[in-house]
């Protein structure tokens, strides 16, 4: 009988060849796996019991989330965290169970019940502010300025951002880009971000391919070198929180919440969910669901702001 080790490699090969994850979802895939097999602490699939499950439970539910620094409260892993990893669990013992490999059902494996998700939004205002914060008398700024106006006119994730290469034609007024999946969309670039992005492509003197580059002095070294200079996800997040600290913006604002900002601009300007769903490249529309949240919360306060005017007359 092969061991969990081995049938986990097994696994993630033919999440990524079959059925065509992204390297990004067979890395998480494997983080989560390779915690429960530690926990566990057993080799053959057969010796997985119904207790281990409950203290496997126990420990996800403990977990901090990060390092925290002296002083500070200990967080845990937030319900939702916890329940990708019993996703890849129960997704990798049905594997097992395909191959004829006896081990834990994974249909006694129930997530865990989260709260009603919150969408991190910020004001008309605040996102004004920040898409008006880049200095364009510098190449930097020129960059940072053409990510934000992008992220907003678009809708991208932060990778698919990150992905895009400088000889993408935005004269269309659309680009294609492959998303979550290995799934390809089509995206429209509003004139603001199309002469956001022109302006910092001819300040630019590299030949670097990537649309998007870092121009720190550390990179420099890298370039003479031939290497690519690619901004990655996490350069992309830092620049956004940078603006939005000299935006004045106090909550939470990632990539992410420009493209929540992108999507509840288009609902609240007459867009129906399917045609957002679609711009934000989700394969399902129970995602996008939730964005009705929030605009069913904004017509309300419309309805009371405007109708009750008309009651008052």
């Amino acid at each position: 009988m092969h061991s969990l080790f081995s049938l986990k490699q097994d696994f993630l090969q033919y999440i990524e060849i079959e059925k065509g994850r992204s390297a990004l979802t067979v890395r998480n895939y494997d983080h989560y796996l390779t915690r429960f097999l530690e926990f566990i602490k057993v080799d053959s699939p057969t010796d997985i019991t119904e207790q281990m499950m409950r203290d496997y439970r126990v420990y996800l539910n403990r977990h901090p989330a990060r390092a925290m620094k002296k002083g500070q409260a200990q967080e845990t892993l937030d319900k939702r965290t916890q329940n990708y990893h019993l996703i890849a669990l129960r997704a990798f013992l049905k594997y097992m169970r395909r191959r004829g490999t006896q081990s834990y059902d994974p249909e006694r494996i129930e997530l865990a019940k989260t709260s009603s998700r919150e969408l991190d939004l910020i004001s008309e205002k605040e996102l004004h502010n920040l898409l008006s914060a880049p200095d364009s008398s510098t190449v930097s700024g020129l960059r940072d300025k053409a990510i934000l106006e992008l992220f907003f006119s678009t809708g991208l994730r932060v990778s698919e951002l990150c992905s895009l290469d400088r000889d993408t034609d935005l004269h269309t007024g659309e680009i294609s880009v492959r998303g979550k999946g290995g799934k390809i969309r089509v995206v429209f670039v509003s004139g603001g971000a199309h002469d956001a992005v022109k302006k910092y492509l001819q300040a630019r003197v590299d030949v670097d391919e990537a649309m998007f580059i870092d121009h720190s002095p550390r990179a420099h070294s890298r370039m003479v070198k031939e290497e690519s200079v690619r901004l990655t996800p996490r350069s992309v997040e830092r620049i956004v929180h940078k603006y939005a600290v000299l935006a004045g913006i106090a909550k939470k604002c990632t990539p992410h919440v420009i493209r929540h900002s992108f999507a509840t601009d288009l609902l609240y300007n007459g867009a129906d969910l399917r045609t957002v769903q679609m711009m934000l490249g989700h394969s399902s529309i129970a995602t996008t669901q939730i964005y009705t949240n929030v605009t069913n919360k904004f017509l309300r306060d419309q309805f009371e702001k405007f109708h009750s005017k008309r009651k008052k007359q």
